[in-house]
């Protein structure tokens, strides 16, 4: 049964059957047209009919590339579907479905159902119909074939019968070909030679024209001067016509000749086209029919596979009849001694006649005997056939647990193959977890050195931090005693500013302005050196007197000069706590120290042009030691 695949569809499947067999493998036709692009990832698939989605398929085959498939062209393709993954037999319906690459459905087949085989109906079928044409052929012997036979013969006749009409149109083709470039060239030929021959005449048609118009323009010449050349242009003129004339009557014929060939040519060509549409319906109804035969050697190949099976069948009958006959023949041995027997008791009760009386109660036992054994042989027989049925089925359940046990070997060997294949999957990827291991435990072991490292960089780091937050506590302690010496000179100088101001406003109010004296500026009291100035000490109570004020200097520094620290902005003491001195130390810029010390400096520059500089035994005692400890 051939199907229509609708016109969008690109491929069409061919020969699909009403029905498949389960038990033998399935054949699928289908033809792709040129619209059609082959991939290696088109599958068909086997759908219940009824489905929504490509992923519903009941098992799909890979399409294989048709043997000489070229991209663009029409191919004809058959793929098998195993009889192992076909559905059993039922009422559902089924059909062929073609997918492309992108998962797009390109062909649909016609439904067909699987259902189980009827040996016995199919086989005397085909044999009713193979007599009636063996009648209908007129022999006179009766030949019983298998129809699968019969129409494997007609399938490879009908396949060499179309390869000799395919070799046929392939060989008309090629004629055809040919002939066409030979009427091509031949009336190329034709029509140069005619273009050719249409310049020559239109030539002398102009050369004819020209001299009669050069004799019209010379007109009648004198009889004495133009009578010779008049008499040589008469006699060229019916030459030329003459030659002209058959130069036209030339052209004709091969015109004429050309034109007929043409024709023949044509009526050729149309021969030809009429023998290829013959050849062309021949092979059509040759597909068809090979279309037939293989719909029917489809369906044929199922009921071959049943009469296999109903052969097996007969073939287990056979053999349980055979041993039953076997059975029958000896109990026929045995009925026969039991015979044999018989007749020697008749014989000897003819013999014993005479002894009836005395041996009557004897040939009652011995009746009574052979009843017994008549009983006992029919359960023997009956035993023996029941034994015999038990035999075949025993057999029969053998063969079915055999098959079972086949396939269970096979499920098993399967099974132990994939186990393998895990093992060794398993036992890889442990080797590559090890391996793996192995790199993470070195790694580790260079991470924790690393770290050891860190380590000992952090311990020196945090040791190396301390020694740096204690030099800058002692800085900043020597900057609080600085900033704290500072504030007491400020204090001192303001108090000498204002001592000097009340003295000179009391000198100014007892005394009235006058000038010095040169006796008193001359007198040896005021060339006198001044008082010696004390010890100092931060820790003693300041004595604010003018003559200590003016006179006091400060205690001299560590390194021989007094250098006095005071930062850009001056905060009260109140909010610089050792505590927060010691954080802002932490955070305190390099820039801000340099500010700072060139400040203390410049303060202290100042300060020593305020105060003069007087030495004494306790300072000089003193400057070897720090003014803070």
């Amino acid at each position: 049964m051939e199907t229509t695949a609708p016109p969008q569809w690109r491929v069409e499947f061919r020969n699909v059957g009403r029905s498949y067999f389960p038990q033998s493998r399935v054949e699928c036709h289908y033809s792709m047209s040129p619209l059609h692009c082959w991939a290696s990832s088109d599958w068909i698939g086997l759908f219940k009919v009824g489905w929504s989605s490509t992923r519903d398929y009941h098992t799909f085959v890979w399409a294989l590339s048709p043997e000489g498939y070229s991209e663009g062209t029409s191919a004809n393709g058959c793929v098998h579907f195993q009889a192992c993954y076909l559905p059993g037999p039922g009422e559902d319906s089924y059909q062929f479905v073609y997918v492309d690459q992108r998962g797009e459905v390109c062909a649909r087949s016609a439904p067909f159902a699987f259902c189980a085989p009827k040996p016995l109906d199919e086989l005397v079928t085909l044999e009713e119909r193979r007599e009636g044409e063996e009648e209908e052929e007129g022999e006179g012997m009766l030949l019983v074939i298998p129809r699968a036979e019969l129409l494997q013969a007609r399938l490879e006749e009908c396949l060499r019968e179309r390869a000799e009409l395919l070799q046929a149109r392939e060989a008309s083709q090629r004629g055809r070909e040919e002939d066409r470039e030979e009427w091509d060239r031949q009336r190329r030929e034709l029509s140069e030679r005619l273009g050719r021959a249409r310049e020559e005449a239109s030539r002398l048609r102009e050369t004819r024209q020209v001299s009669a118009g050069r004799d019209v323009r010379r007109g009648p010449r004198p009889p004495r001067a133009g009578g010779r050349a008049g008499q040589v242009t008469a006699a060229r003129r019916p030459r030329q016509a003459r030659a002209a004339h058959e130069s036209g009557s030339r052209l004709k014929e091969r015109l004429r000749r050309l034109t007929q060939q043409q024709e023949q040519a044509v009526r050729q060509k149309g021969e030809e086209e009429e023998e290829r549409k013959a050849l062309q319906g021949k092979l059509l109804s040759s597909e068809e029919e090979l279309r037939r035969m293989c719909s029917e050697f489809q369906s044929l190949r199922g009921s071959l596979a049943e009469r296999e099976t109903q052969a097996l069948t007969l073939r287990d009958t056979i053999s349980t009849l055979t041993l039953r006959l076997n059975t029958a023949q000896q109990r026929e041995v045995e009925n026969e001694s039991l015979r044999q027997e018989l007749s020697s008791l008749r014989e000897r009760l003819c013999a014993s006649e005479r002894r009836v009386e005395g041996l009557g109660a004897e040939l009652e036992v011995v009746g009574g005997q052979r009843d017994r054994g008549q009983t006992e042989l029919h359960q023997a027989r009956l035993e023996a056939a029941q034994l015999t049925l038990q035999l075949a089925e025993t057999r029969l359940a053998m063969r079915e647990g055999r098959a079972r046990w086949q396939g269970e070997r096979e499920a098993l060997q399967q099974s132990a193959q994939m186990d393998r294949e895990r093992i060794a999957e398993l036992s890889e990827a442990l080797q590559q977890a090890e391996a793996r291991l192995q790199e993470e435990r070195m790694e580790r072991e260079k991470a924790e050195v690393e770290l050891a490292r860190d380590r000992d960089c952090n311990r020196e780091l945090k040791s190396s931090l301390r020694l740096g937050q204690r030099e800058k506590e002692h800085l900043l302690h020597q900057q609080q005693e600085l900033l704290q010496y500072v504030r007491q000179l400020e204090q001192r100088l303001e108090a000498v500013a204002d001592a000097k101001w009340r003295d000179a406003a009391s000198d100014s109010n007892s005394r009235p302005d006058s000038p010095v004296s040169e006796s008193e500026e001359d007198s040896p009291e005021a060339l006198q050196p001044p008082h010696p100035l004390g010890a100092y000490s931060l820790c003693d109570p300041p004595t604010f007197t003018t003559e200590a004020l003016l006179l006091a200097t400060p205690p001299p520094s560590p390194q021989g000069g007094v250098v006095i620290s005071q930062p850009a902005p001056l905060s009260s003491p109140r909010q610089q706590d050792s505590e927060s001195v010691a954080h802002s130390s932490e955070s305190e810029p390099e820039d801000e120290k340099e500010s700072a010390l060139y400040g203390a400096q410049s303060s202290g520059d100042e300060t020593a042009l305020l105060l003069p500089e007087h030495s004494c035994p306790a300072e000089g005692e003193r400057s070897g030691s720090p003014l803070w400890n």
